[in-house]
Order: structure tokens, then sequence, then C-alpha cells
């Protein structure tokens, strides 16, 4: 009896899940440790083309005491932007401003989605990371009612073929808590939204056997998005009512067709 629960004990230990983990930290305001000095902007636009005069520095990913990465949004597009061309764009920086990643709010889709979806805003981003063929596209489920949990749904190419997720609003919790599965319905991870850092901070944690670079950059910029997630949503649904309506100017921004263009066109 005594071999038999030493090796039950033995086989709970193997399948016990091992995390990965992380903190997605972003700040209130536009005063950090990177964007001291007088000087700094120019440098970052001098380090990367991808690092935009209208760019603003708004957070950072840590594993443990290191920063990984740091996480910035083009403010002038989203801040003083206009009808369909107002647009949340955010991109991901490594420690040496080496561009990693961008999320774009797409208004062309997201209205779409939202006219079939007979009223219900539904953003849909765009995501496209370093060295990766695809453009990953993530966007709000259709199926929401009141008081029913947010969920949102993507997927990524791997060399193993694609590999599908869903986050879902945990339907008990103070802040923006979210729940990863993959497409067999597992838990595949967590993002615990900390709601003691104003400008919003979440401890993300991936089972160490289904993470992988891609799936945890996407997870990063999610939470980075979660901070403009409410005002992203009244954005498309004003914009759908305008269109509704008659009164909506009928132009996306450039850099937006240029994501609808058809490659084999080309």
């Amino acid at each position: 009896m005594a071999i038999t629960a030493n090796h039950a004990t033995s086989s709970r230990e193997r399948t016990k899940t091992e995390w990965r983990e992380f903190k997605v930290d972003l700040w209130l305001t536009d005063l950090n440790t990177t964007e001291l000095g007088i000087m700094k902007h120019t440098q970052h636009e001098a380090a990367s083309p991808q690092f935009t005069s209208d760019m603003e520095i708004i957070g950072q990913v840590k594993e443990g005491s290191e920063r990984t990465g740091i996480l910035a949004f083009r403010k002038a597009l989203w801040k003083d932007g206009d009808g369909m061309k107002r647009r949340l764009v955010i991109k991901q920086f490594n420690e040496n401003m080496t561009w990693r990643g961008s999320m774009e709010l797409l208004m062309g889709r997201s209205l779409q989605l939202s006219l079939g979806a007979r009223g219900v805003p539904v953003p849909a981003y765009s995501i496209n990371l370093a060295r990766h063929d695809q453009l990953i596209q993530l966007e709000r489920s259709a199926q929401k009612w009141t008081l029913f949990p947010e969920k949102f749904s993507f997927f990524i190419e791997t060399g193993d073929g694609p590999r599908f997720y869903r986050l879902r609003r945990n339907v008990i919790g103070i802040g923006a808590d979210y729940t990863l599965y993959d497409d067999q319905s597992r838990k595949v991870g967590t993002l615990d939204h900390r709601i003691v850092n104003l400008g919003g901070s979440w401890k993300v944690k991936l089972d160490k056997a289904q993470s992988y670079a891609k799936l945890e950059q996407v997870v990063q910029m999610f939470c980075a998005m979660l901070r403009y997630n409410g005002s992203a949503r009244r954005h498309v649904k004003r914009e759908l009512e305008q269109l509704c309506r008659g009164r909506a100017v009928r132009q996306l921004d450039s850099h937006e067709r240029d994501l609808y263009t058809n490659p084999r066109h080309r």
C-alpha cells in the first residue's frame, strides 16, 4: 500500500502545471525612466523606424526584476484622429528599441463585424510580429449579452500547424482579469489585473508546456490594449451609429488600407 501511495504522489507531481510568469506594467503618466531626458525620444526614433514621432511609451514587460520589453502607442493617431481614421496602434520594442511587434485596431473590419452583430461593438485587431509571416487577427466575440463575460479569440500559425485560443474575462473579479484557453478548452494561462497600479498592471501566468515566444508577445500586447479597451469599444459603436445614419466619412487610414491589400494582386 505504501508503494501505491508513493506512486500516486509522484504521478500528481509530474502532472502539476509549471507556470511561466511575467508582468505587464503600464504607467499612468508619460513620466518614466525610459523617456526621461530631452534627447531620449529622438534617440528612440533613430534606433527604430517603427518608433514614429507621435509615439509615447506607456509601459514595460518584466520577468522578475529584468525588463524584457517596452510598450508604446501612437498618441496623436488615437487622441487626435477623427472618424474611421482614429485608430489604436500599440507597438512593442526590446531594451535596445528594436521593434518586436505591433497591434492595430482595424476600423473597417470592426465596423463590418459590428454591423453583422446588429450593433454590438466588435473591435478587431491585427497583430504583426517581427519575423512572423502571418498577420494575427484578434477579435472580440460578437456573442455578447449584458452581464455575460467578454471574450476574444485568435490563432497563431506554428511549425505544427495553427493553434487556436480564446481569452475570456473572469465573471468574478474586481479588475480586468482574463483566462486563456486553447481549442480544447484547456486553461493555459491567466491574466491577473492588479488595480493597485492606476496605469494598469497584469501578472501573467502561462503553462510552460504550452508557452512560446509568439504567444507571449500576443498576450503582452493584449494586456496593453486592455487599458484602452472600453474607449475602443465606444469608438467603434459611435462610428457604426454614424455609418448607419449616413453621416460617417467613409475613409480609412492609409496604413490600415495597406493591411487589406491583396498580396497576389501586387
